[in-house]
């Protein structure tokens, strides 16, 4: 297994913090590899501190909403283990009331509320096409905030 497996950065990061949780999930952010490089390289720097996922998607999957307290490792676009991260706060509202506070946090272009919504418009709409969905500006979006409590790069 490669050195920089999600189970292997978990188990560095328990034997210095024995009292976490027994639980965590891996994932990467976007559809694509070149994006969840530079997502997962944003957290890395602290620019990144939310994501933003489509509320329908988790109910179609049958998937549990993310929730405080929740230990997440962020994957680059080749699922090597880049950072641990844990959620602070979670929030569903429709996507035309995200936050310019939110779009902001989320790190990405000039972190404006219109860049937010101009890429987040065509994410969640080929999210959505996936699943014979589509876009429109009342749909749910899950906010998430988090903060970064570990890199792969730390011993």
């Amino acid at each position: 297994m490669d050195n920089n497996s999600a189970k292997q950065l978990w188990e560095r990061y328990v034997v210095l913090n024995p009292n976490v949780p027994n639980h965590y999930d891996a994932w990467k952010f976007g559809y694509t590899n070149e994006l969840a490089d530079e997502l997962s390289n944003l957290v890395l720097l602290g620019t990144k501190t939310a994501t933003a996922s489509s509320y329908e998607l988790y109910e179609i999957e049958n998937e549990p909403l993310p929730f405080v307290g929740q230990y997440n490792i962020i994957l680059d676009g080749d699922d090597i283990a880049k950072s641990i991260v844990v959620t602070t706060s979670v929030e569903v509202v429709p996507y035309d009331e995200v936050s310019a506070e939110h779009a902001f946090l989320e790190g990405e272009g000039d972190r404006s509320l219109e860049y937010w919504r101009e890429v987040h418009e065509a994410f969640f709409t080929e999210g959505l096409q996936q699943m014979n969905l589509i876009f429109n500006s009342k749909m749910l979006v899950v906010c998430q905030r988090f903060q970064l409590v570990h890199r792969s790069d730390q011993l």
